[in-house]
């Protein structure tokens, strides 16, 4: 109490001129229309610019949500015009079953969205990082994907992050098709620019041209049918001469990605489960 005694007593003055200078400045503005006018002029562009700046802020912030929405947005939409397509290229048959078939087989999939952590695209064995992980329901094997294209698959996981292969792996492998044809083969990565990547095994008897799609073949329980992943730029003769080797330009940015999705299967551990019996089994053997 004491200290607060001091305090006035020292700075008694700037007090009372401070209390003073409000005082006035109240009876100007109150008591005289002109400068009543001006003050609330005033104060309403401030307050009109705080709005804007906090406006402008919560934006900002919002980004990622809208990124996340719309990665989730552009994953189903690809998988709604492939199934369209297909069913709108078969001229005869019961179509009704087919797309009640297509139906069931995407609504086994479920989409978690992530952020990107940590990606390299220049070296032999590229790697990324997300931000989730087990407690979000990521187990090992599950499939990656951004709006664009496949992005690779989870390889290490732990509570609240996952480590995933990318397709600009040497170890990594994803089986795919060219759209339209039928004939499917695999990615490798060879190195070399982050936007290109090799698709081995295509049969020589294949059909296809310079400008067509390759996209997941769903031969693997880790992605669905129907996913993006390049465009066919160039063909070359495998080094045996008995398949062609194409030269794939990726959908995925790899050198720009920030926010991909988790494909989630729900029968994935039971599948994982058999698996390893079958291992177990052949073990014993």
């Amino acid at each position: 109490m004491r200290n607060l005694l001091d305090f006035f007593a020292r700075y008694n003055n700037w007090l009372l001129f401070t209390f003073l200078e409000v005082l006035s400045a109240i009876m100007l503005f109150r008591f005289n229309s002109y400068q009543g006018s001006v003050w609330l002029t005033s104060a309403n562009w401030v307050t009109g610019k705080v709005y804007e700046y906090d406006s402008a802020v919560e934006a900002f912030f919002s980004l990622t949500r809208l990124n996340q929405q719309l990665t989730l947005k552009n994953f189903y939409l690809e998988r709604q015009v492939n199934q369209l397509s297909r069913l709108y290229g078969e001229a005869t048959g019961d179509t009704i079953a087919r797309e009640r078939l297509e139906l069931m087989n995407v609504a086994q999939y479920k989409l978690v969205p992530a952020k990107v952590v940590s990606n390299t695209v220049t070296r032999h064995d590229n790697l990324i990082t997300i931000d989730k992980g087990r407690a979000d329901g990521i187990e090992p094997d599950m499939g990656v994907t951004s709006g664009n294209g496949v992005v690779g698959v989870v390889c290490l996981v732990s509570d609240h992050y996952s480590v995933v292969m990318s397709l600009l792996n040497s170890k990594s492998r994803v089986s795919c098709s060219i759209r339209k044809r039928g004939y499917f083969g695999y990615t490798r990565w060879n190195g070399g620019d982050a936007s290109y990547i090799n698709v081995e095994d295509i049969p020589r008897h294949a059909h296809f041209k310079r400008g067509d799609w390759v996209e997941t073949s769903g031969y693997s329980s880790i992605f669905p049918p129907g996913i993006i992943v390049g465009k066919i730029v160039e063909v070359y003769n495998s080094p045996d001469g008995l398949s062609y080797r194409l030269k794939v330009n990726l959908s995925t940015d790899f050198g720009n990605l920030r926010d991909v999705c988790v494909i989630t299967d729900k029968s994935f551990s039971e599948r994982q489960q058999l698996l390893e019996s079958a291992r177990d089994s052949l073990k014993m053997k």
